[in-house]
């Protein structure tokens, strides 16, 4: 018998990924599904050998097999089901962006606060064995003091890929471009390398699309709170798709990861771990991931991160990427569009607001 009770509310492409990781995690069952359109919930059904379907939210929740509900609805629509779901006393977990605006993020982790469950965003990057080898480096301190941090996404979206459906491309529902959607899983990661984000200038544009109203092209400049500086690099716009990469840079060593394969790894003392480390990835050709297909990826990120949440809610500990940890991305991403949008220098933390939507327009 399953010890935990999954829930999938939204059946579009990303629930393919997380039924899959649901399949896959030992004590573990994807009891029943939930959208507005059937037909796409029996295609997730059908791809985990059967569960229930439903078309209406609130008749899931009141089952009592179903402990943990993930959110895979379009960006703009995670804060109603991910509420109701904590309301209903489920633990949830929700896809990225946690939402695209900080007064809906703030709403979720509200409510699971309020309800006693636990929350966590999905972000894969952090589970790959390259980026948490970097992360161990520099908690041991071994790039002496930061001094640069970027990652690059420059991918390859045909507009057909917006034509696929009407929440795309939109700041109702997409909550922005290349940033906030395929981009966002860098921006974690470097704001999980560097630190917090102190102040940004930035430009964003549309130069490849039509019909869309958001950026596929963005370019950001930041100051970290520890003095350090960085870029973001993000588009949609880069043909034919290129792998995404990370750098971190200090006065004492260097790290790269392109994809999930570290192609640089220098420090100035060098440890026997080092050259096995560098010999280990030189054997590993970088992969293209999503840069061309947004089907390009596994779910093998998202098991490992499912897995740690189970741990969590097993222990009574946080998961490594809870809701306040999730809502870190959403505002350096906020960020970025406010500098762009007004021409000036935009320091962080951003006010939450009151507004739950983003205001209407590009943010050029």
């Amino acid at each position: 018998m399953a010890k935990h009770g999954f829930a999938i509310v939204g059946c579009g492409m990303i629930a393919e990924y997380h039924a899959r990781a649901i399949m896959d995690l030992r004590g573990a069952r994807l009891v029943a599904v939930q959208s507005r359109n059937r037909k796409n919930a029996e295609r997730i059904a059908a791809l985990v050998g059967g569960c229930d379907i439903y078309t209406d939210l609130d008749a899931m929740l009141q089952r009592s097999d179903i402990d943990i509900v993930n959110v895979c609805t379009p960006s703009g629509a995670h804060m109603e089901p991910a509420v109701a779901a904590a309301e209903a006393g489920k633990h949830v977990v929700v896809e990225k962006p946690l939402e695209i605006t900080l007064a809906r993020c703030d709403r979720i982790i509200e409510a699971c606060d309020r309800n006693g469950v636990q929350l966590c965003t999905i972000f894969p990057s952090r589970f790959s064995e390259a980026n948490r080898l970097v992360k161990e480096a520099i908690e041991a301190g071994r790039f002496g003091r930061l001094t640069l941090g970027d990652t690059y996404v420059k991918w390859w979206r045909p507009q057909s890929y917006y034509d696929s459906g009407d929440w795309r491309g939109t700041w109702a529902l997409d909550g922005g471009g290349a940033l906030m959607n395929q981009s966002i899983h860098n921006v974690d990661l470097l704001y999980w390398f560097m630190g917090d984000v102190s102040e940004i200038v930035a430009f964003t544009d549309t130069l490849a699309h039509e019909r869309i109203e958001v950026e596929d092209t963005a370019v950001a400049c930041l100051r970290f709170k520890n003095g350090a500086l960085g870029v973001i690099e993000g588009t949609t716009s880069a043909y034919p798709g290129l792998p995404k990469r990370t750098e971190v840079h200090g006065d004492q060593g260097t790290a790269i990861v392109e994809q999930d394969a570290i192609t640089c790894w220098q420090f100035a003392r060098e440890t026997k771990r080092d050259r096995k480390i560098r010999e280990r990835f030189a054997a590993a050709a970088a992969a293209k991931g999503g840069a061309s297909d947004p089907r390009g990826i596994t779910h093998h990120g998202h098991l490992a991160q499912l897995k740690d949440f189970v741990r969590a809610i097993d222990r009574g500990t946080a998961p490594l990427i809870d809701g306040r940890e999730g809502r870190k991305s959403v505002e350096i991403i906020l960020g970025i569009y406010k500098a762009a949008r007004t021409g000036k220098k935009v320091r962080l933390p951003l006010a939450a607001g009151k507004s739950v939507r983003r205001p209407s327009g590009p943010p050029r």
